[in-house]
């Protein structure tokens, strides 16, 4: 039986954190099978050393919670179980991932991940719609790899429309590859976890992988690939057309994209939010959602969605 103590910096906030009648932790003892109490100033957990780590990380991120907002909301407490208990669920339920990095090995944490992962395996066309953090490219971009290590494809492509946050990306300097780059830099940075370095050289010089800007497609069709496409809700419709028709005989894609995070012109429509209501209806399509409690990133990352979420009144009303 392992044993861990976390301090409470302020007594009187163990009622809120503990939940009327323990409910929090209660929640927290089902889900993990550990046992939780309070006594001295601290709260105590024991139980399987891997479980205990995970109840004193949702303990901790509840309490950082408590202390910024003064009350924890209903939901609180599963988004950070189902945020932290991913190692544990996942040790018999979630498929690993193989890639080209030595010794690394990639798992879906979230029931949301499962879910995505199961798509890509399943359907020939996927669209991952999701907030940032949520492991859309990072996911897809792992399933490529580990297709192309079973040579299961000959080639994937990674695709990204250039299309400016609130900046010109004519006055950014050099010539048009180093304007590009910036853009391509998030798939080139999750490729590089998951393909040794020598590896990556090779299979860019050889064009086995290509990381391209969405204007690259046009006139191509690929056989053998996999191909993602990531920011896709910065496409219009007739470019979301052009990439989706680039599809060969034995090839899978990937689309994902934030729809709360459209950087187009207000008078044009996103491709992606057009392109989910064309094709739902289309045999080995599939539409995967993701949302906050998807979010594997820094724990505040899933507060600030939710903060942008919240009406203006409502924020408004809690301050």
């Amino acid at each position: 039986m392992f044993q861990h103590s976390v301090s409470v910096i302020d007594p009187e906030s163990l009622l809120p954190l503990f939940g009327a009648r323990d409910q929090h932790v209660r929640q927290i003892r089902d889900s993990l099978g550990v046992d939780v109490t309070a006594r001295d100033g601290k709260i105590h957990i024991a139980g399987d050393k891997l479980a205990v780590r995970l109840a004193t990380e949702v303990i901790e991120q509840l309490q950082g919670q408590l202390n910024r907002r003064g009350t924890l909301f209903p939901d609180d407490v599963s988004h950070a179980l189902a945020h932290v208990s991913g190692d544990l669920n996942n040790a018999g339920k979630s498929p690993v991932i193989e890639v080209m990095q030595a010794g690394r090995q990639i798992r879906p944490k979230t029931p949301g991940q499962r879910s995505y992962v199961e798509a890509i395996e399943q359907h020939e066309l996927v669209f991952a719609i999701g907030p940032a953090g949520t492991g859309k490219t990072f996911l897809a971009v792992a399933m490529a790899v580990s297709a192309l290590r079973r040579e299961e494809i000959r080639k994937i492509v990674l695709v990204r429309p250039a299309v400016e946050a609130g900046e010109s990306l004519g006055y950014l300097p050099g010539d048009i590859q180093a304007k590009i780059n910036p853009y391509l830099r998030p798939l080139l940075d999750a490729l590089r976890e998951m393909i040794d370095y020598d590896q990556f050289q090779r299979y860019s010089q050889q064009d086995v992988i290509e990381v391209i800007p969405l204007a690259y497609m046009r006139g191509r069709t690929l056989n053998d690939a996999f191909i993602i496409l990531d920011e896709a809700q910065n496409t219009t419709v007739s470019q979301m057309k052009m990439f989706l028709t680039r599809m060969g005989m034995n090839s899978k894609i990937v689309v994902a994209g934030d729809v709360t995070q459209i950087d187009l012109q207000r008078n044009q429509k996103s491709g992606l939010v057009d392109a989910v209501a064309r094709l739902r209806h289309l045999e080995g399509f599939c539409r995967v959602e993701l949302n906050e409690r998807d979010i594997v990133r820094h724990r505040l990352v899933q507060d600030i969605v939710r903060a942008y979420e919240e009406k203006p009144n409502a924020r408004r009303g809690k301050g």
